[in-house]
């Protein structure tokens, strides 16, 4: 693997233990600032939205700046940000250094994501990418359980403080790995970039991250109530789950960018039948433990399988503002999980009970396969009228 590659891997994990980890030191938070649980969790709000709403404005406003100048800034602010969540006196001073980091992290990924692709030998950019995205795995894993030892034995501050370090390394690293590459479209204005939405390709590409990890998404939002109450596991195993689900996630993520790499559509719209099947499986079998064991790593495997080919198509489709459609990209993906908590809870009151949520997981990534082979026929269809266009009579 290239050593810049590594560096910017070492960059997300560090960013993206920082968002994971606040689950596990929100009591330590709460007490230490003498707010209430519930306050408390309003930091994991505020920096979803950051990243729902700051993230794309920020990458727009940044778009004419040169790409590794620009992670620079932006790893700067991000470390700023841990530093003055380690060091903030009050509650609101910690809610805004969340903000603050929020800001910055879709810009950077959005960035990182463009400079691996662009960097990446011919015909392996889906593979690149999901090897970025191996950072994101990682802080699944490892970080946010670290994060959360660390929390729990030093103190919650320490805990941003080691976050903050491991950024800081991240770019010095880069700094001196990573190579200069340019913008597509050097002083390209946010309004110019604003266009590529335009595109129906990218319209699509974007839903199909939306509505193809929603179902996924929803499963994952109520992981443990499904594992205590259906499968009858205990509470105290569910954590070691999570960390067998978090395997799951970086080999499927290493084979789905693969499988992308050789067919990006057709393995898109595969892996999401499979993700289909495995969610309907995961209801049949959800009684019994071996089997529910088993499908928590499958089901970590086919849901992260998809994610390097979502993101490649994007790049592809977006050509004139590829970081920009990469951060609404992620948005998308901030959304999805949103709603994905929103209808597993109707589902669930509904009467349907909660074993139900594996199957309107089913459900909604099925429309994900609808939406994927709408946009294949779509690019079938140019691609053979270019081909009859420029064939001799």
């Amino acid at each position: 693997m290239r050593l810049s590659l590594v560096s910017l891997m070492l960059c997300v994990f560090g960013i993206t233990t920082g968002e994971f980890v606040i689950a596990g030191i929100l009591p330590d938070i709460a007490g230490d600032l003498h707010v209430s649980i519930s306050a408390a969790g309003l930091l994991v709000t505020a920096y979803a939205i950051g990243m729902i709403v700051g993230g794309p404005v920020m990458t727009a406003l940044t778009s004419r700046y040169p790409r590794k100048p620009l992670i620079m800034v932006l790893l700067a602010i991000v470390i700023v940000g841990n530093l003055a969540s380690a060091f903030a006196p009050f509650y609101g001073a910690l809610f805004g250094a969340r903000i603050i980091t929020s800001l910055a992290t879709s810009t950077f990924f959005a960035n990182a994501i463009v400079i691996a692709a662009s960097t990446a030998p011919p015909g392996k950019q889906a593979s690149t990418v999901s090897k970025l995205v191996f950072g994101m795995n990682l802080s699944m894993m490892l970080g946010a359980p670290i994060g959360t030892f660390i929390g729990n034995h030093y103190g919650w501050r320490a805990t941003f403080l080691a976050i903050a370090a491991v950024c800081a390394l991240g770019l010095l690293l880069s700094l001196k790995l990573v190579p200069a590459v340019e913008n597509a479209t050097p002083g390209t204005s946010a309004v110019a970039e604003l266009r590529v939405f335009r595109n129906r390709n990218v319209q699509l590409a974007i839903l199909v991250t939306a509505i193809g990890n929603a179902g996924l998404l929803m499963v994952f939002t109520y992981f443990a109530p499904l594992l205590t109450d259906i499968t009858h596991i205990a509470a105290g195993s569910v954590a070691v789950l999570l960390l067998v689900y978090g395997v799951g996630a970086a080999a499927g993520n290493f084979v789905g960018g693969w499988l992308s790499d050789k067919a990006l559509m057709p393995s898109q719209v595969g892996l999401l039948a499979v993700l289909t099947a495995g969610l309907v499986f995961m209801w049949a079998v959800s009684t019994h433990t071996v089997l529910t064991v088993i499908m928590v790593f499958l089901i970590g495997a086919m849901g992260f399988s998809v994610i390097p080919g979502m993101q490649t198509r994007v790049l592809n489709t977006a050509s004139e503002a590829p970081t920009l459609a990469i951060a609404v990209n992620a948005s998308a993906y901030q959304l999805a999980a949103a709603f994905a908590g929103w209808l597993g809870g109707r589902v669930i009151d509904s009467g349907f009970g909660l074993r139900s949520v594996y199957l309107a997981a089913a459900i909604v990534t099925v429309l994900g396969i609808l939406v994927s082979c709408y946009a294949w026929y779509r690019d079938r269809t140019v691609a053979e009228v270019a081909q009859t266009e420029t064939s001799p009579a």
